[in-house]
């Protein structure tokens, strides 16, 4: 753990909004995170959960003090996790 003084928690609305997008939008229609074949996708929902709930995470404001679960769930780990689901899908 970080000897660093905690910081007021701050709502950061891009992976906000990128949570509540993908969210909605997996909800909505899951067909997103099927293949050409019509087959689920695990990889690509793996991915695409990773950055919601790093999104989530993020969003709210909460920054976890061990280095690994910061980088996990962050905001760039966010957008990493949607590039991939993306890459695997097309």
């Amino acid at each position: 753990m970080t000897d660093a003084p905690a910081q007021p928690a701050r709502i950061a609305w891009l992976p906000l909004l990128a949570a509540i997008a993908i969210a909605l939008g997996i909800t909505a229609n899951p067909r997103w995170l099927t293949d050409s074949a019509g087959h689920a996708d695990h990889w690509a929902a793996m991915a695409l959960f990773w950055a919601m709930s790093a999104g989530f995470v993020r969003g709210v404001g909460f920054v976890p003090r061990l280095m690994p679960l910061r980088w996990l769930l962050s905001g760039a780990a966010c957008a990493v996790g949607v590039v991939l689901a993306v890459w695997r899908l097309w």
